[in-house]
């Protein structure tokens, strides 16, 4: 069998990641204590937990409360509004940790000095308006696209 050169493309990808995931190890067990490499460890598999077993099913429930919304949603709308829920859940575990962090409280003020839930729901407003013009955008052009098959095809 001969591989394609989409093949060859994803057999260097892989390579370069498998890399990449061996260098930082490498330099983790060299430069870290054994303590925060176990931090680094139950962090990544809380992320893969919540990846795998919160985000992803949201994002399949939502996919398929949206199809049967209405049939005629275009693909175009649900990849957006999927892009953006997927940018705002990643956001959220991100900041997560920091407002419950905030919540529980520190010995110095200035580690965690800003209103972290209030910027995580303007940042999900941002994400909302985003969200609607791209698939406004998108439908504008959508509609411009049909009119101009329609003009040449008569």
């Amino acid at each position: 069998m001969k591989p394609t050169r989409m093949n060859l493309v994803r057999i260097i990808l892989i390579a370069i990641g498998l890399a990449g995931l061996f260098l930082g190890a490498l330099i983790m067990v060299q430069k870290e204590r054994p303590d925060q490499i176990v931090g680094v460890i139950v962090w990544i598999g809380a992320a893969i937990i919540v990846h795998d077993g919160i985000l992803s099913p949201l994002l399949l429930l939502l996919d398929v409360w949206m199809r049967r919304a209405g049939r005629r949603i275009p693909f175009g709308v649900l990849a957006i509004i999927q892009g953006g829920v997927v940018v705002g859940a990643i956001m959220s575990m991100l900041v997560l940790p920091e407002i419950y962090k905030k919540s529980l409280g520190t010995k110095n003020p200035t580690v965690l000095p800003l209103d972290y839930g209030l910027n995580l729901a303007l940042f999900w407003v941002a994400v909302a308006v985003l969200t609607g013009a791209a698939c406004a955008l998108y439908l504008a052009g959508a509609r411009r696209r049909a009119a101009n098959t329609l003009t040449s095809a008569a």
